[in-house]
């Protein structure tokens, strides 16, 4: 009876473990520290000047340091970090940060939903648009990827120059939260030295 209890326990200290780490899995997503950026790409633009159109935000920044967050939902912790990237992107102004997210979604009214979060946020710099579910074709969005943060700016190198990744951060669902925002934007000094 006694070996039969402990067997028991043991398994189910197993399992719980093994739940614990599947949940707490770290997610790779997007590219990669020091990957150069895969290039350009034709998102929905929902706010910012080209609200409305089809606009390659890859291209408006070219050459700036740039914050680029994929998400799959409009979630608190998502317009909590948007707004956090948009104080930074206003803060770094003379380094002309650029800040744009792009929802890997084709849920029906998501672009009221966005418009409601950049007004509720008052995004002021930051630009909200939308693509396929998949993300942009090279980009590497993974499905298991509910958020994906990568930072890059422009490098010399001997063959000119490139937009090189500086910063990688990924989160599974639910996995975003204060701590994680307070990392990614801790990580814009690497984009704006």
């Amino acid at each position: 009876m006694l070996r039969h209890s402990l067997f028991s326990l043991a398994v189910l200290g197993c399992v719980l473990f093994l739940a614990s780490a599947q949940t707490g899995k770290s997610v790779k997503s997007g590219p990669q520290v020091g990957a150069e950026v895969p290039g350009p790409f034709h998102p929905l633009n929902v706010t910012g000047e080209h609200a409305g159109k089809k606009a390659c935000l890859f291209c408006l920044n070219s050459g700036n340091p740039v914050a680029v967050v994929f998400a799959r939902e409009a979630t608190p912790a998502v317009a909590k970090l948007l707004k956090q990237l948009d104080l930074a992107t206003i803060k770094h102004a003379k380094a002309n940060m650029g800040s744009f997210a792009v929802f890997c979604s084709n849920s029906e009214g998501l672009d009221k939903r966005l418009e409601k979060i950049a007004s509720q946020q008052k995004l002021i710099k930051l630009v909200l648009s939308i693509d396929n579910p998949t993300g942009p074709k090279g980009y590497a969005i993974a499905k298991d990827a509910e958020v994906t943060v990568f930072l890059y700016k422009t490098v010399e190198e001997k063959d000119g120059f490139t937009q090189r990744v500086l910063s990688n951060h990924a989160f599974g669902k639910g996995q975003l939260n204060d701590a994680g925002i307070a990392r990614v934007v801790a990580d814009v000094s690497k984009i704006v030295k």
